[in-house]
């Protein structure tokens, strides 16, 4: 460890100066000998180190948008080469290649602060064995040596043995339990950092290298800092936890303001936010105008979570404007308590016997129809021409057929025959 420290030495000046700078603060309020001085001064350093490291941390939330988006065709290129795994790395390789994303992007933030994690230890470590550092001058290194974190010196370690201890002015019981405790928070928080990503903000339904990798550090990581964290001074627990304390927090806020979508967490945040559409019957704020934005933008291209929240919205009689706005409609309150609007049915389809049956059944209406009219002609009033004729023409006229529509027994048997020529019966049949 010390070996590692001593790569990082170019920036243990910048490092001690600033712990210089933060212990002149405290040491006028807490004075210049106790652990808060020091402790409060270590714990100030991380926080300015991880204001430093936002913009990088806002890069490691684009990248992984990034690799949310390019979940569909990660999910293709699965089904695609699925009893090839060699092929299905490769195709995914490519693809991260050609769009530009990073999946170790989440490491970024761990890789960037590791200079100043080693250039702290390298300062306690010479602290621990009495040797200045950097602008850490003689004074300051016995005041920094007198300093105790709950009976824990800044810069003693678990390992260490029971003089050196004691010339620290502590009991080794004491600086075991202390760091104990700080070694099993430092893990846990690390441990519920990683969780809290893979349960509740990665879209379970597509399952990639990212995922897999994002499981492995998952354990990896806890287990390897409870066994290091034995060879960490003091102050260096009081660093690290603090850094992992500040990472939780920090992941928290983005999982509840800005989650991934198809996540656990975006189901929540939908549903939080269709409660507040509904007590208030507007969108409040423009980061959750933006949400719904987006979510219209998709169009058919919706998660299941997303589709569940506009359905949700229709109930409560709302729909979602292009500007991420919702508006209240009567229409979409009927659809949704009455559902969607019925299709029109189509006709079944009938055999032939039916159409002839029904040919014929309209044959008969049409037939009846023209006899009763007829009926109801009046029959009193003839033609002139009709008068001058001869009585005995009269029954030319009633033996000439009658032209007209054709009776329903006509009708039933023109239906029943066969169209065009006749095949002649057997004369056995006659």
């Amino acid at each position: 460890m010390d070996t590692i420290a001593s790569l990082f030495s170019f920036i243990t000046w910048p490092v001690s100066w600033v712990i210089v700078q933060f212990h002149k603060l405290y040491g006028a309020i807490f004075g210049p000998d106790t652990g808060w001085a020091w402790g409060l001064s270590i714990v100030s350093l991380v926080v300015l180190i991880r204001i430093c490291l936002i913009p990088l941390f806002v890069k490691q939330i684009k990248s992984t948008r990034n690799m949310q988006a390019l979940q569909p065709k990660m999910k293709a290129i699965q089904e695609r080469y699925k009893s090839d795994k060699q092929r299905q790395s490769e195709e995914m390789m490519k693809l991260y290649k050609e769009t530009g994303t990073n999946p170790l992007s989440s490491c970024l933030p761990i890789l960037a602060q590791s200079p100043f994690f080693f250039a702290l230890y390298h300062v306690l470590s010479g602290i621990a064995n009495g040797k200045t550092i950097g602008v850490i001058n003689q004074p300051l290194l016995e005041s920094a040596q007198k300093a105790h974190i709950v009976g824990a010196p800044l810069a003693a370690k678990f390992m260490d043995s029971a003089s050196k201890v004691e010339g620290l002015g502590a009991t080794l019981t004491d600086v075991r339990v202390v760091t104990a405790i700080m070694i099993v928070l430092m893990s846990a928080s690390q441990f519920f950092t990683q969780r809290q990503l893979m349960t509740k903000n990665v879209d379970l339904s597509v399952k990639t290298p990212f995922m897999q990798q994002q499981k492995m550090l998952m354990y990896v990581f806890p287990i390897m800092f409870a066994v290091m964290g034995i060879n960490f001074p003091v102050g260096v627990l009081v660093y690290w936890l603090t850094t992992n304390v500040w990472t939780m927090g920090q992941q928290m806020y983005v999982i509840n303001q800005n989650p991934t979508p198809g996540s656990k967490a975006q189901e929540h945040y939908l549903d939080r936010l269709l409660k507040s559409v509904a007590l208030h019957s507007e969108v409040r704020g423009k980061r959750r105008r933006a949400v719904v934005q987006a979510i219209v933008a998709k169009g058919p291209d919706r998660n299941d979570i997303e589709r569940k929240f506009v359905t949700g919205l229709s109930k409560q009689g709302f729909v979602a404007q292009a500007d991420g706005s919702v508006v209240k409609s009567d229409v979409a309150l009927a659809e949704a308590e009455g559902g969607a609007t019925p299709r029109r049915q189509q006709p079944k389809r009938q055999t032939k016997a039916q159409r002839q049956a029904g040919a014929v059944q309209q044959e008969d209406a049409a037939a009846k129809t023209s006899l009763s009219k007829e009926a109801a002609e009046p029959s009193d009033v003839v033609p002139a021409e009709t008068k001058a004729e001869p009585q005995d023409a009269k029954p030319q006229q009633e033996a000439k057929p009658k032209q007209g529509k054709p009776t329903a027994g006509q009708a039933r048997a023109k239906s029943g025959q066969r169209k065009g020529q006749q095949r002649p019966k057997h004369p056995t049949k006659k």
